[in-house]
């Protein structure tokens, strides 16, 4: 009902050039003030995006967004949501054509559908160890039990917070789980695959 809602009153932008897309993708951003906090996609097009979110900024004011399968997004906030905002995407017409390629092939992917933990193909680093570092400085040795392009379950004896900013090598990342063996981190940006290579193997 509030996609619905959102999707009558698109930007002027919008209105002439652009549709939105209904697709369910997570992500973090960082508004104004620096704050970050996680996101989740209801619809977007090449020219917004209408984010849930917990942190809320006000319409003018400036938002990054990093996206999974998408990438870096910038643009200002147009209007407050119930549980997020709206924001237009400043993009060139190169960029914008990109995107309306990606959404329409996110559109037709089953695989979004699936829990968020599960959502990109988990592997075993052929090199599993590895330094978890804290904000503080602190840092300790640590296995990787598997890995994604969104994050890493990790083999530690210290369980730091939930939501906990850390580094695992050079990923910087937020802790989203403990478990008996340790816990698992949530990368702050989706990597791209020779990034892990060249990190763990």
């Amino acid at each position: 009902m509030r996609a619905a809602a959102i999707s009558q009153a698109p930007s002027t932008v919008e209105k002439r050039n652009f549709q939105r897309v209904r697709v369910h993708i997570h992500g973090r951003l960082m508004l104004e003030d620096r704050s970050e906090h996680p996101c989740k996609v209801i619809d977007m097009s090449p020219g917004s995006v209408a984010l849930l979110c917990n942190g809320m900024g006000q319409p003018g004011q400036k938002v990054i967004a990093y996206l999974d399968h998408i990438g870096r997004v910038e643009g200002a906030i147009t209007r407050l949501l119930p549980n997020g905002f709206a924001m237009t995407i400043a993009a060139s017409d190169r960029k914008r054509d990109k995107l309306a390629a990606q959404l329409t092939w996110l559109a037709n992917k089953h695989e979004l559908d699936l829990p968020e933990d599960r959502r990109h193909e988990r592997v075993s680093p052929r090199k599993p160890m590895s330094t978890l570092r804290l904000a503080d400085g602190r840092q300790y040795d640590c296995r990787i039990i598997d890995l994604s392009l969104s994050g890493a379950a990790i083999e530690i004896e210290v369980k730091p917070a939930l939501g906990v900013q850390v580094m695992l090598g050079t990923m910087r990342g937020q802790v989203v789980r403990h478990f008996e063996e340790g816990i698992a981190v949530e990368f702050a940006v989706v990597q791209r695959p020779e990034t892990l290579d060249s990190e763990f193997s």
